[in-house]
């Protein structure tokens, strides 16, 4: 038996796409910052062969649900691994809003990873146990990890790895979470990655200039230079849903407050704050500005938008195991 926590990440170069939907491999390489404040913990247990279980379980905030075929891939996996044929039980809870665009599969996956991996007794370096986490959800790979992560696209199975990039995050960069709306998406992230592949115009130029962005993004982190790292964000956010505003039939992932939030954050950088806004497959903006200008952008945001939920997030810690 082992308990893991795994924190979200939200990806500043983000990966839109699978080159190899069976291995998890994505089409370009992608850069995020793992957060503190979402996370999900999750518990497996491998029980003994003489117990009455005749398959796997899952428990999800207390309640039994039906084990996914994500659930049972990963648990297939560490079985091979071990060298085990004994059924687990799962119980995870998520301090996330699923499926809304913050990562949830992302925390949910590396921490079903690290739970498994060390339950089932496997010695296994990061590396591997971000390969482990990729079979589940592409960007679980990166929660393995804190602070800023690179994930390598990679040709095969283990070719395709994240690793850090800055572990330790020592510059004061914040991430503020909008929550606009928690209900399940309409277009989950897969359906919508095969949408775009297959039907923008602009998929090609998207991979190429996501790929590029890597090298770029590093500098401006390895320079703390938090301006430019937010208007590379989003700019690579905005390049992203352009592919599904082009998709046949083209669909989005915003709201209208979503795009009332954007117009605002243009107007607060008119008004001398430093703040930009990214943006995942789903409605809810993540807000990148300075640690001590993120009172204020709180503050007027709410000023706005009353009804908003703001969560201001800092760097947050790689995967680890709990009591």
């Amino acid at each position: 038996m082992a308990t893991a926590r795994a924190y979200t990440n939200i990806a500043l170069i983000k990966y839109w796409g699978k080159q190899d939907p069976q291995q998890m491999l994505p089409y370009n390489s992608s850069l995020s910052l793992t957060l503190d404040q979402f996370y999900t913990e999750t518990k497996v247990e491998f029980l003994p062969k003489q117990t009455n279980q005749t398959a796997d379980s899952f428990v999800f905030a207390g309640v039994a649900q039906p084990v996914s075929p994500k659930i049972t891939r990963m648990l297939n996996l560490i079985r091979q691994a071990a060298g085990w044929s004994n059924f687990a039980r799962v119980e995870t809870e998520n301090h996330v809003p699923t499926s809304a665009g913050l990562a949830s599969s992302a925390s949910a996956f590396a921490a079903l990873a690290a739970a498994g991996a060390q339950a089932a007794g496997l010695q296994l370096s990061p590396r591997e146990l971000s390969i482990f986490a990729r079979h589940g959800s592409g960007s679980a790979c990166r929660s393995i990890f804190g602070g800023f992560v690179v994930w390598h696209a990679g040709h095969d199975d283990q070719s395709s790895y994240a690793e850090p990039l800055l572990a330790t995050v020592d510059f004061p960069i914040v991430v503020i979470a909008v929550l606009v709306d928690q209900r399940p998406k309409k277009v989950l992230s897969s359906a919508g990655m095969q949408q775009s592949v297959a039907t923008s115009p602009f998929y090609p130029a998207w991979v190429q200039t996501a790929e590029s962005g890597i090298a770029t993004m590093s500098q401006a982190i390895a320079a703390h230079d938090i301006a430019r790292i937010g208007q590379l964000a989003e700019a690579n956010a905005m390049q992203m849903h352009a592919t599904t505003l082009s998709a046949v039939p083209p669909f989005t992932y915003f709201a209208p407050m979503t795009l009332k939030i954007w117009q605002l954050v243009q107007e607060f950088r008119t008004k001398g704050l430093s703040c930009y806004i990214t943006l995942d497959a789903g409605p809810n903006p993540k807000l990148l500005c300075a640690k001590q200008d993120a009172a204020a952008v709180v503050k007027k945001l709410q000023a706005a938008l009353p009804q908003l939920q703001c969560t201001i997030c800092q760097p947050g810690p790689g995967v680890a195991y709990r009591d």
